[in-house]
Parts: C-alpha cells; structure tokens; sequence
C-alpha cells in the first residue's frame, strides 16, 4: 500500500529521535494512505517554514507484520477507545513513548477534533459532549513507533526508476534468452553499456521508449546479431 508524508523536506532516511511527542497516537514517524491529506499538511508545514511543500511517497507492507510480529493498534472509527487513546498520548509530556504499541493505525484528530480534545483537557466539555459535537471528515494515519516497524516501509520508487526498473528485467531477461548468457554476463554486459548510461540519464528520456527499442539499441552497441 502506498502511503505519504507530507512535509517540507524529501525524507530520505526516517530518524525517530526527531520525532515530537504528545502526538494522537505518541511519538513516531506519520505517515497516510490520502495523498490530498498529505499535500494538506506539506502546504502547512510549508507556510510555517517558508520553504516548498514536499510529500514523500513510500511503500507499506501492510503483510509483512506477521513475519516481522509486530505489535499493531488499528481503529476503523472515531470511537471510545480511539478517544481513550488519543487522550493518553496527548497527556504524555515526556520523550518515552507510554504505549509499547510498533505501529497505530486510524483516523485523525484534525484542526477542530484537536481543539475539542483540548476543551476536554481542560475540563470544559465531557467526553458524551465531544461525541455529540464530532463532525465526521474523511482521515487516516499510521504511526511508524518504533525502529523495527520501520522495516515494512521504503521509500517508493519514482515514475522513472520504475519504467527503468521494468525495461532493466526484460532486457537482461533477453540477453540470456536470445544469447545463452547466464545472470552474472548478461548483468555485466548491459550495466556497463553506454546504451544503459542513456537510458538511466532523464534527459534523454529513453525510459519512455519500449524496452524492445531499448534492447535494439544495446544490440547494436554490443554488436550482437
């Protein structure tokens, strides 16, 4: 599944010692499955900061948990325990996580959500008058907590690595089909070609040609009939 984080900055590599506490779901890496959301929030970020709004987009191996046994904590809805929770974190003024949950998943306490919590806190409405006052919006959200929930997500290919990446499988598939070479050669001879330079150049724009073009291109390089 894919998942975004919008921002200010192209995140490269996730730290969770920058991450703040007294968050919905405690301290940890946020991240959604509504990319609108997370434009949102990198437009707000960006307005703070006066820098360009970023959204970085990763893959989520929402499966991979049951081989990792990870810890997960999933809400479907505004509920009592989503409020409970959310309570709990919002109350921690300390860096230690107060959940030993790896990843939290469900909906968002927006802008006006946030503000009725706070009215909660500060003991001037009941938890039955949050409730009967909730709008229902459309949000979601993950919290990464921990460094070994990280393993189930990366960084998302771009449009660019993922068309090279599909031209790279079918030509080296090719070269030891058509060619007799084995994996080792045919990996050699295509990632030290020239042909393979251009293509992984963006300005030439070769990885929108098909990868038939492509290997017709390498052939003739390489001087293969």
């Amino acid at each position: 599944m894919k998942v975004y984080h919008g921002s200010d900055t192209q995140i490269e590599e996730i730290d969770l010692e920058k991450c703040k506490y007294g968050k919905d779901f405690g301290r940890g890496f946020y991240a959604t499955k509504l990319k609108e959301q997370a434009e949102t929030m990198a437009l707000r970020v960006s307005r703070w900061s006066k820098k360009k709004p970023v959204v970085t987009e990763f893959e989520f191996d929402e499966f991979a948990h049951v081989d990792n046994d990870l810890k997960i904590l999933v809400f479907e809805d505004y509920t009592d325990e989503w409020f409970d929770f959310v309570i709990f974190n919002r109350k921690n003024k300390k860096r230690e996580q107060v959940h030993d949950y790896d990843i939290v998943e469900g909906p968002v306490a927006n802008d006006k959500i946030a503000t009725q919590i706070e009215d909660y806190l500060e003991g001037t409405i009941t938890k039955e008058q949050f409730f009967s006052d909730l709008i229902y919006s459309p949000s979601h959200q993950i919290c990464f907590c921990t460094t070994k929930s990280l393993q189930v997500l990366s960084l998302a290919k771009g449009k660019i690595d993922s068309a090279i990446y599909h031209i790279d499988s079918d030509i080296l598939q090719a070269l030891m089909t058509d060619y007799g070479m084995n994996e080792l050669d045919a990996t050699d001879k295509y990632y030290t070609s020239k042909t393979y330079s251009r293509l992984a150049d963006e300005t030439t724009e070769l990885y929108k040609k098909s990868w038939q073009e492509i290997y017709i291109m390498l052939k003739d390089e390489l001087k293969l009939s």
